[in-house]
């Protein structure tokens, strides 16, 4: 039977309502197109796009933009070699890029977060889930010692942290992406009472400012930020794991890039 990209992104906004300014969309590819393959991944970066060519896949379903900007702003980079060599190879594989942001943010639980937890092995854990984050009581270790369960559990080099690392914690918030900053981290140590609070990045001069005052006080407060890519990627994963499910006679990829940031 064939499987159209049509009917793939039928089957991932299934029974959501339509988020207002959605930047979720289909660009460049038709809905009618057969689907000859599909890799998912935390961006369409030129790796990807190059592997997915190689894989034979023609759809590629990213969680951010391929151009640089959330609403895909390509003002100014007309001229710029790098956005010209990257559309002209897009161009030239012929395969479709479906961002899908939104719709799976407001996934029950949020799909991105249930692809962190997974992968972190901590559903258990879990007490309850909110729109934004995440809420778990955890086995009680250090800031220091979950810093390094999460660079081992997520296989990147290294995690950001801010607080007394010696500090026991076990009231734990998860959050991903761009909600580490202070309006979305701050109210949550004071309402489910948390000792710690995990998250992709935000603004350095909220909540880890915070953080610095509260241990000034002597609170037991403290914040890992794991990078951006880093927590939203897993739920990419997973969402290769479960398209390969639905759709069994099509290949289906997850392409893992390599962490952006290098320690220097």
């Amino acid at each position: 039977m064939t499987l159209t990209f049509g009917q793939v992104i039928g089957h991932l906004t299934a029974g959501i309502r339509k988020p207002d300014g959605t930047v979720d969309r289909l660009e460049p590819g038709a809905p009618e197109s057969e689907v000859q393959g599909i890799v998912t991944a935390f961006s369409a970066s030129q790796y990807v796009i190059e592997q997915a060519a190689l894989l034979g896949a023609n759809l590629i379903i990213t969680h951010e933009g391929v151009y640089y900007s959330h609403q895909d702003n390509r003002e100014g980079l007309e001229n710029d070699p790098v956005y010209r060599q990257k559309s002209e190879l897009v161009a030239s594989t012929g395969v479709g890029i479906y961002r899908f942001h939104d719709y799976v943010h407001r996934y029950t639980p949020d799909g991105i977060i249930e692809g962190l937890l997974r992968e972190l092995e901590w559903e258990p854990y879990v007490e309850r889930h909110l729109p934004h984050v995440s809420v778990l009581s955890v086995p009680a270790a250090s800031v220091s010692e979950i810093a390094g369960y999460l660079k081992q559990q997520l296989h990147i080099p290294y995690v950001r942290a801010a607080g007394n690392l010696s500090a026991v914690c076990s009231r734990v918030g998860v959050l991903v992406g761009y909600r580490g900053g202070g309006a979305a981290t701050i109210p949550l140590f004071e309402q489910e009472s948390l000792d710690l609070i995990i998250a992709g990045e935000g603004p350095e001069w909220e909540t880890p400012e915070y953080i610095r005052d509260a241990v000034r006080q002597g609170r037991s407060r403290a914040l890992i930020m794991l990078g951006h890519a880093e927590s939203e990627a897993p739920g990419m994963k997973l969402l290769a794991q479960r398209l390969a499910l639905q759709f069994p006679d099509v290949p289906v990829h997850y392409i893992q890039e390599q962490p952006v940031y290098q320690i220097v």
